[in-house]
């Protein structure tokens, strides 16, 4: 999800039904225990008030979404590719992986190619190794050594200050932290002083988020660029790394990587409905790039997996509607796929969208995360919120729903700008939709810290019933 501030409601033991748990093989190196969802289409859902009230058309539509399925799908997106950063290689990688699964689905499945600003990134590792639950990308400064590699021991020199360095500080990687009105003189004092890199430490968030890594901005130019990498880490990295310098001599390898003349791709497959290729368009999307060090398990890995999942299920549904799935690039970067798509649709064929269901974040395994939110750009209700609420109402979900509230900064805003009816759907905070969970945008967005199987289950199926309904009413 783009940045702007920002999940069940609790049945009596938790809103998470624990009675069975599926083991997730992490790349080999570990194994995560997720509780995984457990009730038949006519069962009470945990959190639920009544027991669900379905049609046969909903019954179809549940009984076949798997969450566990649609696991299989974001671990290939957040722990074999991890970070996709818009218009870089992971990202393409992402995209390829999209376009062979709804390809493979039968869907009529497109690459639509955008350019985007250019990327600068940094890998950190160890000879030593670094802790595996965290993701070690950060962000690099333009205006410092780029496409090169370092290696050498890690000294903490706090603020930064000249008194704060050993005498054989020449050679090391050092971590400050990092004030934006002192950078250039703190990155002055580090060359000063012999350091091989810099690594910048950002201040701790409020609580309950967590600072991201980031590309640190420095004076200069690329004709006169600082001779040495310097990198922006995010909280979590941060922790960790003081922790490890502190117990141990820690040897670190910073990998820095320009990447320029970017493109980036939107990922779109359609199944034509019976009313042929100039009728109504039903569309369910989400975005599948993330920041800048984060695995984006959550955000938006899980809106990804969603769709795929989805469209697994729809793929041979007749419908009335042409049912379209959109997996927007660069998202993280200002809505940039999805206001692209926007802008190049004549308005005969803006005119033909009954709804956009967008999915952002819809997984979090947060415990205060207890409210489904119904977001709408304008405030306004239209054909997605309304569908969703009709949904919850027959699933016995309707008291966890919030009411529509006005909130952009996904990509149902690109349509909502467009007069076209649409909403964004995700598990937040009870008390705002600004109520985000605590791994948002950091190393930590993985399917072991941030992914809950039950509200990825019950996502699927206020979603799958929604768009189902709207694309056979057409």
């Amino acid at each position: 999800m783009t940045t702007q501030d920002g999940q069940l409601t609790p049945a009596p033991t938790s809103s998470l039904n624990r009675r069975r748990m599926l083991a997730v093989a992490l790349g080999g190196a570990a194994t995560v225990a997720l509780p995984a969802p457990a009730w038949a289409a006519d069962d009470l859902r945990p959190g639920a008030v009544r027991a669900p009230q379905l049609t046969p058309e909903d019954r179809k539509i549940v009984r076949q979404a798997s969450a566990k399925r649609a696991l299989n799908d974001l671990f290939t997106l957040s722990e074999k590719i991890g970070p996709r950063i818009g218009g870089t290689a992971s990202e393409r990688r992402a995209a390829d992986f999209i376009a062979r699964t709804l390809d493979r689905m039968g869907y009529d499945t497109v690459l639509q190619p955008f350019p985007v600003a250019d990327k600068f990134l940094a890998d950190l590792s160890s000879p030593t190794r670094l802790p595996w639950d965290l993701c070690w990308q950060a962000g690099a400064s333009a205006h410092g050594a780029l496409d090169t590699k370092v290696r050498g021991q890690v000294i903490d020199v706090g603020s930064g200050a000249a008194e704060n360095y050993p005498a054989n500080a020449a050679g090391r990687i050092v971590l400050i932290d990092y004030v934006a009105a002192q950078r250039e003189q703190l990155v002055a004092t580090a060359l000063a002083k012999g350091a091989a890199a810099v690594i910048f430490l950002p201040a701790d968030a409020v609580a309950p988020r967590r600072a991201s890594a980031f590309t640190p901005t420095l004076p200069g130019s690329a004709a006169n660029p600082v001779p040495i990498p310097v990198v922006g880490v995010a909280q979590a990295q941060k922790h960790r790394l003081r922790e490890l310098v502190a117990a141990q001599r820690l040897v670190l390898v910073i990998k820095t990587s320009a990447h320029r003349n970017l493109i980036s791709n939107n990922v779109i497959g359609e199944r034509l409905g019976t009313s042929g290729p100039n009728g109504p368009v039903v569309m369910v999307c989400a975005h599948y790039d993330t920041v800048i060090g984060a695995p984006g398990a959550n955000d938006d890995g899980s809106g990804t997996v969603l769709a795929l999942e989805l469209a697994r299920v729809l793929k041979n549904t007749p419908t009335n509607a042409t049912i379209r799935f959109a997996l927007w690039g660069s998202e993280e970067q200002g809505l940039i796929g999805s206001r692209y798509y926007v802008r190049q649709l004549p308005q005969a064929e803006r005119d033909r969208f009954l709804a956009v269901y967008n999915n952002d974040m819809v997984a979090t395994s947060w415990d205060p995360a207890t409210r489904y939110w119904l977001l709408s750009f304008t405030g306004q209700s239209n054909r997605a919120t309304d569908e969703v609420a009709a949904a919850a109402v027959r699933l016995g979900y309707e008291p966890q729903l919030s009411p529509v509230t006005q909130r952009g900064a996904s990509d149902h805003q690109s349509f909502q700008e467009a007069g076209i009816a649409s909403a964004n759907f995700s598990w937040r905070g009870e008390e705002s939709p600004a109520l985000l969970e605590p791994p948002y945008h950091s190393p930590e967005d993985t399917i072991e810290k941030n992914i809950s199987l039950e509200r990825l289950q019950v996502s699927l199926e206020l979603i799958g019933a929604a768009t189902h309904r709207t694309a056979v009413d057409g």
